[in-house]
């Protein structure tokens, strides 16, 4: 990665940089994913950065944050993009910090269930937590669990946040998408004529829609794309939209209040520019009228352009804050 090389070339030239904290990249299988019709690989990769006292204290037991990527991109992009490990060194963060790859066939998976696209969300509040509870030394409850994510990663902290309390103490959004309702959009109608080849080389947009279609509205007698779309023979199609706003954390919340009053902390910012603000401001709205304490800021900045910075500067001190030995 470029963080990685430039360190090395420093190292050739004799000059110093600050240490890094520990990361192991791997494979994790998960069950809940496998079967799933698009060919979505059950072997999943994930990073993990473990603090420095990791080595050093061998008794002791850490919190964890999962962090979820967004649409259309990985979890090596994130890694690269965010220096993760730098972050957690130079934060003194006394927590493990692991990043799941979520990527599909369209994109990205909306860490949702789906026979179409694989079970995406049992993957991360099971098998990955599960995994990462044997494999380090971590601290196994849900007041030590916290869940972060930028973008379509944002939208999966909330949903999953709602759905899997049990699991997860804390919650961080970073510039959530597709939180209000999703309608048919006057492009909907020439999808339905399309190729499955002809989708995946289409505008990111296009492909999004396939993404939503195939995690919200599945249809396994459907080939070839397994999903039913929002419009049929070029009429808005009720029952998928109907299947889409379901989904929407805008929606869920009112059905999720014993869950999000659960949470030890919520946290959810945008940028003053970002195209997804609107949506954000209403989930915000949607949380404070039901009573629901949370944390919320517009920063200045776009969709992405302060992720890197604001998670070392904010996500990292929430979780220090809330989580369950979190601090020195």
């Amino acid at each position: 990665m470029r963080l990685k090389a430039l360190i090395a070339c420093a190292a050739l030239l004799g000059l110093s940089h600050p240490a890094l904290a520990r990361m192991e990249k791997t494979t994790v299988h998960s069950a809940a994913v496998e079967g799933n019709l698009e060919g979505n690989s059950s072997d999943r990769t994930v990073y993990v950065f473990l603090p420095d006292s990791y080595d050093k204290s061998k008794s002791r037991r850490y919190p964890v944050i999962y962090f979820l990527h967004g649409y259309n991109s990985t979890a090596d992009q994130y890694v690269e993009r965010n220096d993760f490990d730098a972050a957690l060194k130079a934060s003194g963060a006394e927590t493990i910090i692991v990043v799941p790859d979520s990527m599909t066939m369209w994109g990205g998976s909306m860490y949702s269930n789906s026979p179409t696209v694989g079970n995406f969300e049992d993957f991360i509040a099971q098998d990955l937590v599960a995994w990462t509870d044997r494999h380090f030394r971590t601290i196994p409850s849900r007041e030590a669990r916290g869940l972060a994510g930028h973008s379509m990663g944002g939208y999966g902290t909330l949903k999953l946040g709602m759905k899997r309390a049990d699991v997860f103490g804390a919650l961080y959004a970073m510039n959530p998408c597709c939180q209000i309702p999703r309608p048919a959009s006057s492009a909907n109608p020439k999808y339905e004529g399309w190729s499955v080849d002809q989708a995946l080389t289409a505008d990111w947009m296009s492909r999004g829609n396939f993404a939503v279609a195939a995690a919200w509205s599945p249809n396994p007698a459907k080939p070839p794309f397994y999903a039913d779309l929002g419009t049929s023979e070029g009429k808005v199609n009720d029952l998928v939209i109907a299947k889409w706003a379901a989904n929407s954390p805008v929606a869920m919340a009112s059905q999720y209040l014993p869950s999000l009053r659960r949470m030890i902390g919520i946290a959810i910012d945008t940028g003053d520019t970002d195209f997804v603000r609107a949506d954000d401001e209403l989930i915000h709205e949607t949380l404070t009228r039901f009573g629901i304490a949370h944390d919320w800021e517009i920063y200045v900045g776009d969709h992405g352009n302060r992720v890197k910075e604001r998670f070392r500067t904010h996500v990292l001190p929430f979780f220090t804050k809330h989580l369950k030995g979190s601090t020195r």
